[in-house]
């Protein structure tokens, strides 16, 4: 496999999402770590991804195309996997036995009840896939959101079954993250995140950084009302800078269980 081609798979890896790892070039690719670290120098000196530490990132335009509609559950829930994972390793974390927390609907807060299955807490979710991952696989205290079943976005919502669970921790991602605040495209998700989020002491953010290029139509949530974003280390400096103004905390997910 010639450089060109190689560079080539490199951009092409980065449209569905936001960051690769050197590792895990050099296992897809069966080449060294110094040959790709001198392809992502080649592919970001042509400005078709950036060069950032430990791998190369998605260019946010090319995150941002087309991306300004909720996609459906099953679509997003295979985009940036292994962010997610990380994302929701860190967040897990944060969690203690005995906590009650609330784990919003959506494929990054899914992978966090994974992580939370077998932990002695009580968990809330109105997460349809998660409220049946739990019932199948999980011994943590479960209450599941009253409601009609909305099966896209995946969730359990009813205006007139206002969450009546408390929790010391709220956990929800977002279709897009700006100066304004959380951004979801989804009216549903907008009145949902609202209610949940009147239920909880700390307000954490699970998003990947490519959410950081996507500006849906409502505002679900301003910055002055999250306490920390999780994300990825493809966090661009213009976004962290945003979210550091605002005052909210940041914590970058790293392959290694690390973060900063």
């Amino acid at each position: 496999m010639n450089d060109l081609v190689r560079q080539r798979l490199i951009v092409e890896l980065l449209r569905d999402r936001p960051f690769a790892s050197v590792r895990e070039l050099q296992e897809r690719l069966g080449v060294s770590a110094a040959t790709v670290r001198r392809d992502i120098d080649k592919i970001d000196e042509l400005g078709s991804a950036r060069k950032v530490y430990g791998g190369v990132s998605a260019l946010d335009a090319a995150s941002k195309a087309g991306t300004a509609f909720a996609r459906p559950y099953d679509e997003n829930r295979d985009l940036a996997v292994e962010a997610k994972r990380q994302i929701a390793e860190l967040a897990a974390t944060m969690v203690q036995d005995g906590e009650a927390v609330i784990v919003n609907g959506g494929s990054t807060c899914f992978h966090l009840g994974v992580k939370l299955a077998d932990r002695n807490i009580r968990l809330f979710t109105n997460s349809m896939p998660l409220a049946g991952y739990l019932g199948d696989h999980g011994c943590c205290s479960l209450t599941v959101a009253g409601g009609d079943l909305h099966r896209e976005p995946r969730v359990i919502y009813s205006p007139h079954h206002p969450p009546q669970f408390y929790a010391s921790k709220y956990f929800v991602g977002a279709q897009g993250i700006a100066a304004e605040g959380l951004l979801e495209s989804h009216p549903l998700m907008v009145r949902s995140i609202i209610e949940l989020s009147q239920n909880a002491d700390q307000i954490i953010v699970l998003a990947d950084s490519r959410k950081f290029s996507i500006h849906a139509r409502n505002v679900s949530l301003p910055l002055s009302r999250v306490g920390t974003v999780i994300t990825d280390e493809a966090l661009s400096d213009a976004a962290a800078r945003m979210l550091e103004n605002a005052g909210v905390n940041v914590r970058i997910a790293r392959a290694t269980g690390q973060d900063a």
